[in-house]
């Protein structure tokens, strides 16, 4: 029984997969581009924060764990802006 539910999800998945156009697929590439760049951003931004948190400064390190964490929202809703966008087009 646990065979045929999978076989069933798999089967949903591809198909849901084969309706995507070119202009589906190029914008979920772009969106994932954007996640991966704001992602590795944010993950600089981390760094700088550890930094001055073993340096010692406790408010700069605050800051820029909130500046990275404002950076990974606005990547994430920039990636579903442009995936939206796409799928608005069809």
């Amino acid at each position: 029984m646990r065979i045929s539910y999978l076989a069933l999800a798999a089967v949903a998945a591809l198909s849901v997969a084969a309706c995507n156009s070119p202009a589906d697929d190029a914008a979920e590439q772009q969106a994932d581009a954007i996640e991966t760049n704001t992602e590795v951003q944010a993950d600089a931004i981390e760094n700088q924060a550890d930094a001055a948190e073993s340096a010692g400064n406790e408010a700069a390190a605050d800051a820029l764990e909130q500046k990275a964490d404002a950076v990974e929202a606005a990547g994430s809703a920039k990636a579903d802006a442009v995936e939206q966008a796409a799928g608005q087009k069809d």
